[in-house]
């Protein structure tokens, strides 16, 4: 499902304007991503938890000459499914 898709939808279910639906999922998807950026966390009960992650710098090689190389530490926008979204998947 798209973001078109996903307005359309819940536009159709809540019988509000399309331009209300699109303004409220921009707005959640652009504060959801403003607090992550933050370092913070979003939990949505039931469905999940998105957070940031952050990855330790390690030793690697670099593939085309071997030569041994530091990959620098990263953070890395991560979500974790909730329990009632994990059962709805698995039945």
């Amino acid at each position: 499902m798209t973001k078109a898709e996903l307005i359309e939808k819940v536009a159709a279910v809540t019988q509000l304007k399309k331009a209300d639906v699109k303004k409220v999922v921009d707005t959640a998807i652009e504060e959801t991503m403003n607090s992550i950026a933050e370092g913070g966390k979003v939990s949505l009960t039931g469905f999940g938890a998105f957070y940031l992650s952050q990855r330790k710098e390690r030793s690697g090689r670099n593939p085309r000459t071997g030569e041994k190389i530091t990959i620098k530490g990263f953070n890395l926008p991560a979500f974790k499914v909730g329990k009632v979204f994990k059962e709805l998947a698995n039945k």
